[in-house]
């Protein structure tokens, strides 16, 4: 049996699931890596990340390095003698932190690799329109997401879920898949095998660009796109009203799945219903957030703001 002294690197929600996974499975975490805390907002508030502040309630030992290569920080790692490094939703390391402890770094992602390596593995599955996808346990090498897979775990995606629901489902499982394969670590029965070679689809990270919707597009394209950034980072639209034109989040929506001839994004509203028109049927929109208003479903929306007969997405 192996002794494991493990350092964690992870920033978001997500990484904190499985830190604490860590601790419950009583494994000794000697150190927790995460990003620098940052002004965000408009009063620029200092942000701690998740990561941090489960580290600090479990009075673990902290680093927040901005130079993964600084000396100082290089020899203070050293000095917390890891031979286990868990790395879970965090930057790309250089060679002499991931090669560093005696059983090497292992990475979780949140995808069957190798198909989705990058940034944004759950969002582009579902933008995607996968029906399956998963988490994934893989040795760090000098590429990206490309090292040894030692386990995977597979799950389905339901034709109507949006990011938020599979982001949870596969952050659970990945607690799961960590605590296995760190469990396989220490009892030294790891068997890894190569990633395949072959055409696979990949999640960059997603900008403002990416996140626009096409009304051009087919109904089950658009219906996707807005499902997986449901409820971040959020598709989005310009909106013309009235003849301004303002942004507009788009966050719960239907699709219906019909003939007609209205033009592509027009806005049709009655009874307390919003539908867009698009190729093949209509969005049908239950939970927007306009520009300089609060996030409301369509119904409370509608019960102050008119929409003019020839108001259109752009």
């Amino acid at each position: 049996m192996r002794d494991l002294r493990i350092v964690f690197m992870g920033t978001p929600d997500f990484a904190v699931a499985i830190l604490k996974r860590l601790i419950e499975d009583n494994y000794n975490v000697v150190g927790v890596i995460t990003a620098p805390d940052k002004a965000a907002g408009r009063g620029r508030k200092i942000n701690q990340s998740a990561v941090k502040k489960y580290a600090l309630e479990q009075n673990l030992h902290l680093f927040q390095p901005t130079n993964l290569k600084n000396d100082i920080f290089i020899n203070e790692l050293k000095a917390v003698n890891a031979t286990l490094q868990v790395v879970v939703a965090f930057r790309m390391l250089p060679k002499i932190v991931w090669k560093m402890p005696t059983y090497g770094t292992f990475n979780l992602h949140a995808s069957l690799l190798p198909s989705y390596r990058g940034a944004a593995p759950i969002h582009w599955a579902i933008i995607n329109g996968e029906e399956k996808t998963g988490v994934t346990t893989f040795f760090i090498d000098e590429k990206i997401d490309t090292g040894e897979i030692i386990l995977q775990k597979e799950i389905s995606i339901h034709k109507d879920e949006i990011v938020g629901q599979l982001h949870d489902k596969l952050m659970n499982l990945g607690a799961e898949l960590v605590s296995e394969t760190v469990l396989n670590i220490k009892e030294n029965k790891v068997t890894t095998q190569k990633q395949p070679i072959k055409s696979i689809k990949i999640a960059p990270k997603l900008f403002p660009e990416n996140c626009k919707i096409n009304w051009n597009n087919s109904l089950e394209k658009i219906y996707n796109h807005i499902r997986g950034l449901n409820p971040f980072p959020c598709a989005w639209s310009e909106m013309e009203n009235n003849g301004a034109i303002t942004l507009v989040k788009i966050y719960n929506i239907k699709k219906e799945k019909i003939i007609h001839k209205d033009k592509l994004g027009n806005i049709i509203t009655s009874k307390g219903e919003m539908k867009v028109a698009v190729r093949n049927g209509y969005i049908c929109v239950e939970e927007l957030k306009i520009s300089g208003k609060k996030k409301l479903d369509t119904k409370s929306l509608l019960n102050g703001y008119n929409f003019s007969s020839n108001a259109k997405m752009l």
